[in-house]
């Protein structure tokens, strides 16, 4: 090709590149204003369809309000890790607002928009999608499926609470019932917020459910029975929601290069934010946190963002999360168990979890590891050839070489493909009963310069399982860094680590580290008792340079035991360390022998 040629066609690529990026299309011209409360659902899904095929479109919407309603949504099933059983959800037909399946580099522009949905809806589902923005735009709930209450007056026979004017009721022959649009609610988990000190607490709708309500006011009832074992105090309050978790949030799947920009999370019914199976990730100025002019203080029915099985990068910055009755941000892969060895390179799998189950785990070309699931050790590798799900519990997979000698019934597979470095940085996280942060993936991990205040479980908690959960897997190259934690860790009791490091292998096996290479460094820890860290199986471990002080005036200690609890750990080093508390720092080391340990602390050994 010539010169003047490279030029015409170079110039024909940017002017069509161009083209393509000054595509706008515009709800309006879909007949569609906002504030008029009606149901934009057809309109908006009108907009959306001609924006298939037009790569570099753009998608926007006037500032303003949108509602959505479940009658003229899609219909679609889709199986999605950690939400519900066959028991609890046997149809998995999921409603869902605003859908995009193989869309190309398309950017929804909302402008400041809020969209208001109603029923039990997942809001945004991306399916197949590449090169997508979505910024500017706050989702709510017109009637969240969160239902909160404000304790007036407690004593051991009668509560007095004002509820919330979101959260719809009726009082029935003296029984208060929760309904919202199209639902009512039979089964309850509630949690309890001490909104003045930031805690938030297990508790029970058992003794309002049992008890006799009497309405004495709009939003103002009064129950009488036995509260006896009740603890929650006037000013506390009270949230109440159902516990299946039948949508999601939002859903992305099989997605590439997925950018949410300045998106705002009110509420989300069920488990919040999932990603499964998809790749580079991009999540900035996200605030999933209750609106305050609301007046609510939930902003989620379980977790915030949930990532499982995915590949690439996850970068999650300056963020807030607030008001979750789950953990903020989970991310893991699935280990399935080998069920059958049904040829020399042929294996059936099957997926364990009640709740995790129907979805292809493995793909051809993948890299997995063989793993013992008493010990979590990874023993072989291998790649597949083929794989299918069989049913909804179970898949083959097919190796391109033979299968490796030692499998024994338990063992299990992980996809070794599909997992993700990740970075979290500069966010907050409050007002949650579970964990800040789970992390289970082989690929970097970066949290750094985050806020850490009073969630209830470990801040950060790096698990690693093929019992329960059977969430993977070790951790190979973590850095913790310039975080504060104040006040974390309320509701475990004796096992109130601000961080854990708690892969549950349930034999430990000498020489084999299930995690490595993890740096706590140059953090704040604001504790208000003596532990600080515990390690399970885990080398080259590093706490040093830490400033750690002491909490006046916020809970009481209940420990009292060492600061530090390593298990079968090797080369962990913790010094250079700053303290500011009223009692000596101590390492505790079980199943291992102390000179495992470099520290300027004493150590004892059980």
């Amino acid at each position: 090709m010539n010169m003047l040629a490279r030029i015409f066609t170079a110039t024909g690529i940017f002017l069509s590149l161009t083209g393509a990026a000054q595509s706008r299309i515009h709800v309006s011209d879909f007949g569609l204003a906002p504030n008029t409360f009606t149901d934009a659902t057809v309109r908006v899904q009108q907009a959306i369809a001609a924006c298939k095929n037009q790569p570099g479109a753009v998608l926007e919407f006037a500032p303003g309000r949108y509602d959505f309603y479940p009658d003229s949504a899609v219909k679609k099933v889709y199986y999605i890790s950690n939400t519900s059983s066959e028991t609890e959800v046997p149809e998995k037909t999921k409603t869902i607002g605003l859908f995009f399946e193989n869309f190309r580099q398309l950017t929804i522009e909302g402008n400041g928009a809020e969209f208001v949905f109603h029923g039990k809806m997942v809001t945004w589902l991306f399916d197949h999608c590449q090169d997508m923005t979505l910024r500017n735009i706050t989702v709510d709930f017109a009637r969240p499926s969160m239902s909160e209450l404000t304790l007036k007056t407690v004593t051991a026979s009668r509560v007095e609470a004002s509820i919330h004017p979101d959260s719809k009721y009726a009082i029935i022959n003296g029984h208060l019932e929760w309904y919202g649009e199209k639902w009512g609610m039979k089964q309850f988990h509630a949690v309890l917020a001490d909104t003045a000190q930031g805690l938030n607490t297990y508790s029970s709708w058992k003794p309002f459910d049992k008890s006799t309500a009497t309405e004495t006011a709009p939003n103002n009832v009064v129950f009488t029975g036995d509260f006896s074992g009740f603890k929650g105090a006037p000013g506390n309050v009270l949230s109440v929601r159902d516990g299946i978790r039948d949508q999601a949030g939002m859903f992305i799947q099989h997605c590439r290069n997925v950018h949410l920009e300045h998106f705002n999370m009110r509420y989300m019914h069920g488990l919040g934010i999932v990603s499964q199976f998809s790749e580079n990730l991009y999540y900035d100025h996200m605030e999933i946190a209750p609106d305050k002019k609301h007046g609510r203080i939930m902003a989620t029915f379980a977790d915030g963002m949930h990532f499982s099985g995915c590949k690439g990068e996850i970068v999650i910055t300056n963020s807030h999360f607030q008001g979750l009755h789950d953990d903020p941000i989970n991310v893991h892969g699935t280990h399935l168990v080998i069920s059958e060895k049904t040829g020399p390179r042929t294996l059936k799998l099957r997926f364990m979890h009640h709740q995790t189950y129907g979805f292809e785990a493995f793909f051809a070309g993948d890299s997995i590891s063989f793993v013992h699931a008493a010990t979590l050790q990874g023993y072989a590798t291998g790649q597949i050839s083929s794989a299918r799900l069989i049913n909804e519990r179970e898949m083959e997979v097919t190796l391109r070489n033979d299968l490796p000698q030692g499998i024994t019934s338990g063992d299990c597979l992980e996809n070794i493909t599909w997992t993700p470095s990740l970075t979290v940085r500069n966010c907050r996280f409050e007002s949650v009963n579970t964990r800040g942060l789970l992390v289970t993936t082989r690929k970097k991990v970066v949290i750094e310069n985050n806020q850490f205040y009073r969630t209830g479980m470990h801040a950060i908690l790096i698990a690693d399982d093929a019992a329960s959960w059977f969430e993977s897997g070790p951790v190979q190259d973590v850095k913790i860094s310039g975080n504060t934690f104040e006040g974390c860790a309320y509701n475990l009791g004796k096992e109130n680590y601000v961080i854990a490091i708690a892969p549950e292998n349930h034999e430990l096996l000498k020489g084999y580290m299930v995690h490595r290479n993890i740096r706590i460094e140059d953090n704040t820890f604001k504790i208000y008792d003596h532990p600080v860290l515990t390690a399970k199986s885990t080398g080259n471990l590093s706490f040093t340079r830490n400033r750690i002080s002491w909490m006046k005036d916020y809970l009481p200690a209940t420990t009292l035991g060492a600061a530090f609890r390593l298990t079968g750990c090797e080369q962990v080093h913790i010094r250079e360390n700053k303290w500011d508390v009223p009692f000596q720092p101590e390492v505790s080391v079980i199943q291992m022998p102390a000179k495992e340990v470099k520290t300027d602390l004493p150590v004892t050994k059980k």
